[in-house]
């Protein structure tokens, strides 16, 4: 069995991990399904706005479709959402990914 459907068990016993969720959107990615992989992060992040990881793969995944103003209001969501969790990693992370799409 292979990842994807290793976590695609879990998630039929646990539907709403969002860890899950976003490992598997992780695994998307991999294999260049990026459609696959947005629409989970975007679903997490509806879910939740306070899951800072997603947002970082998310606008990176953005920059790759050449969706640039997309990725840029993503990493302003971000790093609000980071400032508000107090997570300065994530923070900077978005913030330095936002700057380098800026200039």
């Amino acid at each position: 069995m292979d990842r994807i459907e290793k976590i695609r068990k879990m998630l039929v016993d646990a539907p709403g991990d969002l860890f899950l969720k976003h490992a598997l959107a992780l695994e998307y990615i991999k294999l260049g399904r990026d459609g696959d992989a947005r629409l989970l992060f975007e679903e997490i992040l509806a879910e939740d706005p306070g899951y800072v990881g997603s947002y970082y793969h998310l606008g990176k995944l953005l920059e790759r479709l050449n969706e640039f103003t997309h990725a840029e209001e993503i990493y302003k969501r971000g790093i609000k959402e980071s400032i508000k969790a107090g997570d300065r990693h994530a923070e900077g992370e978005l913030r330095s990914a936002l700057e380098d799409i800026m200039y």
